[in-house]
């Protein structure tokens, strides 16, 4: 395994990190083997953004004795009310949540406290100056959070964070598929001749968050690295062509400030294939020669994020929309998160008037009007 420092934190974390989302699937004796065997493979950091008590009580199981082999992102903010989880920053549900946490951890402090989830810039000012933040500060200042981190897909919350100077560190939402724009709105451009494997090829707000958090030292932990699997399959990747996940892990490790990717794991089997990407050949490695080869309308038809569909006269985020679509129809069942990072948005799919505006701006032909029906139907069910 290899290792880096997490920013200013100071933290040596592994590069590959467990993420914990799918532990809810499983029983608690195949969860906790799950933790134990991660740790085994020298994986030391983990990410709890769950609330859900089964989840933080295998997480508890699995580190027992062991503790200070791990560094734990806990969040501050995500709440298990009426049997779901709820992002909130109402005091009186956040506290007890947190205590909770602790406790079903067993640990008495949590190594990076995470302010969980904001992607709106309406929250982000919501909680300066709040109860919130001041009880994130006193928790620093009794020790109970070592420091202190947020978690965001929005680059331009991100940047914001790295920017205050009281965050040290960065969840944030890293792959291809979120990061890559054509370097035109000309379609006949996109993936042109050679690849080019600077910053230009990436969606520039996200290029100059990556360079900001690495001036500013603020240490980026990646979510999302694989795009819940939808870059292993050509057909649903908006490129056209099935990357693996080595190729997507060195995607992530080769942007600037990230120090971990938190794989999502099910299996014993996708532990020991994430980590074998310190043993993979360059060959195996390279993702840009994929990317470069894959046929010039790979995306047509096919969100990629890259927001040239705005301005919407409803005010929807379609972007953003998208993602989460995109990201709900990969599982069985939409999960608790995505569900609730979708109602947390200002505007959903259901308020879209059909103007199909959006349409005639989007570089890659998707039906956008049609897909916010879709969504709309898929989030209501």
């Amino acid at each position: 395994m290899n290792y880096r420092i997490l920013g200013k934190t100071g933290l040596r974390v592994s590069e590959i990190g467990f993420g914990g989302e799918w532990l809810d699937r499983h029983t608690p004796e195949e969860g906790v083997a799950l933790i134990r065997h991660a740790n085994k493979r020298g994986i030391n950091i983990l990410d709890c953004w769950m609330s859900d008590p089964k989840v933080r009580s295998i997480i508890g199981e699995g580190i027992k004795g062991c503790r200070e082999q791990w560094y734990i992102q806990g969040h501050i903010g995500s709440t298990w009310q009426n049997g779901q989880y709820v992002r909130t920053r109402d005091m009186a549900v956040v506290k007890p949540a947190f205590e909770d946490l602790l406790q079903r951890l067993g640990t008495d402090y949590i190594d990076l406290g995470m302010i969980h989830y904001v992607d709106e810039e309406k929250e982000w000012q919501s909680i300066q100056d709040s109860d919130f933040l001041r009880y994130v500060f006193e928790l620093k200042e009794k020790g109970i959070i070592k420091h202190i981190g947020m978690s965001t897909h929005n680059p331009l919350m991100a940047k914001h964070a790295a920017e205050c100077g009281f965050i040290e560190m960065i969840l944030f939402s890293v792959n291809p598929a979120f990061d890559m724009l054509p370097p035109s709105e000309d379609i006949n451009t996109l993936f042109a001749g050679e690849f080019d494997e600077a910053l230009s090829g990436i969606a520039p707000e996200r290029a100059e968050l990556y360079r900001l958090c690495e001036r500013n030292n603020v240490g980026i932990t990646v979510m999302k690295g694989f795009a819940g699997g939808r870059l292993f399959d050509a057909a649903r990747s908006p490129f056209g062509v099935a990357l693996t996940p080595v190729q997507c892990l060195h995607y992530c490790l080769t942007r600037p400030a990230v120090a971990s990717v938190m794989c999502g794991v099910d299996t014993i089997e996708q532990i020991d294939e994430a980590v074998s990407y310190h043993t993979a050949s360059d060959e195996q490695k390279d993702y840009a020669s994929v990317l470069a080869s894959a046929p010039r309308h790979a995306c047509s038809g096919q969100c990629t994020y890259c927001g040239h569909c705005k301005p919407c006269p409803a005010f929807i985020d379609i972007a953003m929309v998208n993602k989460l679509y995109d990201l709900a129809v990969m599982q069985e069942q939409i999960p608790d998160s995505i569900r609730a990072h979708y109602m947390s948005l200002e505007h959903h799919a259901d308020e879209c008037i059909g103007c199909k505006g959006c349409e005639s701006r989007c570089p890659f032909g998707v039906k956008i009007a049609e897909r916010m029906e879709q969504t709309a139907k898929l989030f209501t069910e």
